[in-house]
C-alpha cells in the first residue's frame, strides 16, 4: 500500500524547523521534520561556552517561557529548551535522516532520504546556513592543523592558534583560548574588530589586543598555510608566522545547491537571495516554503531566531487556509 504524503514535509530541525512542526500541529496538518543530526543540529554544533546575542525572551517559540540563568542564554541552556519542547510536544522529527533529493511530480513531491523515500504535498526548507564553510582557499587549507569549526578552547592550550575573522565565532575563540594558555594571533582582513561583534565583548578584545596579550594582524590574510607555521600578506609584505593550529573562523554558506536542484530561483546580484513572497514564504516553486536564516541568501546577519520565528506561522496558515479552500 502506497504511503499517504504528508501535508508537509520541513527539512531542518533547528529553532524555526521546531517552530514549523509546531505549527503545522497546532493546524491538524500532517509532517514530519527531517534533521540530519540530533536536535538543532547547528546549536549542538556550536562552541562549548557560546552566549547567545539574543535574550531568551528573543529565543522563545510557540510563547514557550524560556528560563535562563542570564539574560543572555548560553549554548547548554538553548540545547535543554529545545529539546524539551521537541519531547514534550511528541514531534514527529526524523533524527540523522539527510534529505539527499527533492523532485516534484504533479503536486507531490518525492522526497529521497539516506534512510528511505516519502511524499510531501509541500516542503519548508529550513536549513540554515552552518553547514559549509567560507573557504581561504589557500595552500594548505588541506591539513589537519586547520579548522573551520571551533569547540573547545582546552584542545588549543598551550599551543600558537591563529584565528582567522572579526566576527563574534573568531572574537570568542581567540579570547577563550588565550584564556586558556594559548598563544593567540588574531588574522584581520579589514582595519578592525567588527562591528556587529557582541556589545559585551569587543572591549574586552579590544583591550587584550592593545596590552599585547592577544596579537592583531590587520589589513592581513593568509597566503599559505605550513605545517609550523603560516605565511601572512601583510601591509608591510609577507610575514611568517610560527604556528600549531588555525581557526579559520570567517563565517558560513547556504546550502544553494541543494536549492538550485529544487528549482528556486536567486537574486540576479552578490547576495544571492533566494526568491519568495514574504506574506506565505512561498517560493518561485510551487509548494515548496523558506523559513529562518535560509531567506537571506549570503545575508547571513539578516535573518535570526527572534526576527524569523514569524515564518511558520506565515507558512502554515496559508497552507492551512489553502486545504480548507481545497476542501469546501
Amino acid at each position: 500500500m502506497e504511503q499517504k504524503p504528508f501535508d508537509v514535509a520541513i527539512i531542518g530541525g533547528g529553532p524555526i524547523g521546531i517552530a514549523c512542526g509546531l505549527e503545522a500541529k497546532k493546524k491538524g496538518l500532517s509532517y514530519v521534520i527531517f534533521e540530519k543530526g540530533p536536535i538543532v543540529n547547528s546549536l549542538f554544533n556550536y562552541p562549548v561556552n557560546m552566549q547567545f546575542f539574543s535574550s531568551s525572551e528573543k529565543l522563545e517559540i510557540d510563547h514557550i517561557p524560556f528560563i535562563s540563568k542570564e539574560a543572555k542564554p548560553k549554548r547548554d541552556e538553548a540545547l535543554e529548551y529545545y529539546r524539551r519542547i521537541v519531547t514534550n510536544n511528541d514531534l514527529n522529527m526524523h533524527l540523522f535522516e539527510k534529505v539527499l533529493h527533492t523532485e516534484k511530480e504533479g503536486n507531490t513531491f518525492k522526497i529521497k532520504t539516506d534512510k528511505a523515500r516519502y511524499m510531501a504535498q509541500n516542503i519548508v526548507v529550513a536549513t540554515g546556513f552552518y553547514d559549509l564553510p567560507n573557504l581561504l582557499n589557500v595552500p594548505g587549507e588541506e591539513l589537519p592543523k586547520v579548522s573551520h569549526y571551533y569547540k573547545d578552547p582546552h584542545f588549543y592550550a598551550g599551543q600558537k592558534v591563529a584565528v582567522v575573522g572579526a566576527s563574534n565565532s573568531a572574537v570568542d575563540a581567540a579570547l577563550e583560548c588565550w584564556r586558556k594558555g594559548a598563544k593567540v594571533d588574531l588574522v584581520i582582513r579589514g582595519k578592525e574588530v567588527g562591528q556587529r561583534v557582541k556589545y559585551w565583548v569587543r572591549p574586552d578584545i579590544i583591550n587584550r589586543i592593545e596590552e599585547g596579550s592577544i596579537t592583531a594582524h590587520y589589513n592581513t590574510t593568509i597566503k599559505e598555510v605550513k605545517e609550523n607555521e603560516l605565511l601572512l600578506n601583510t601591509p608591510k609584505g609577507e610575514q611568517v608566522l610560527s604556528n600549531d593550529f588555525v581557526l579559520a573562523l570567517t563565517g558560513y554558506t547556504p546550502n544553494f545547491d541543494f536549492l538550485e536542484q529544487m528549482g528556486i530561483a536567486f537574486s540576479h546580484d552578490e547576495k544571492k537571495r533566494p526568491v519568495y513572497d514574504p506574506d506565505t514564504m512561498e517560493t518561485n516553486v510551487a509548494g515548496i516554503f523558506l523559513a529562518g536564516v535560509i531567506c537571506g541568501g549570503m545575508e547571513t546577519h539578516k535573518w535570526f531566531i527572534e526576527n524569523s520565528r514569524v515564518h511558520a506561522k506565515r507558512i502554515m496558515e496559508h497552507l492551512h487556509t489553502h486545504r480548507s479552500l481545497k476542501a469546501s
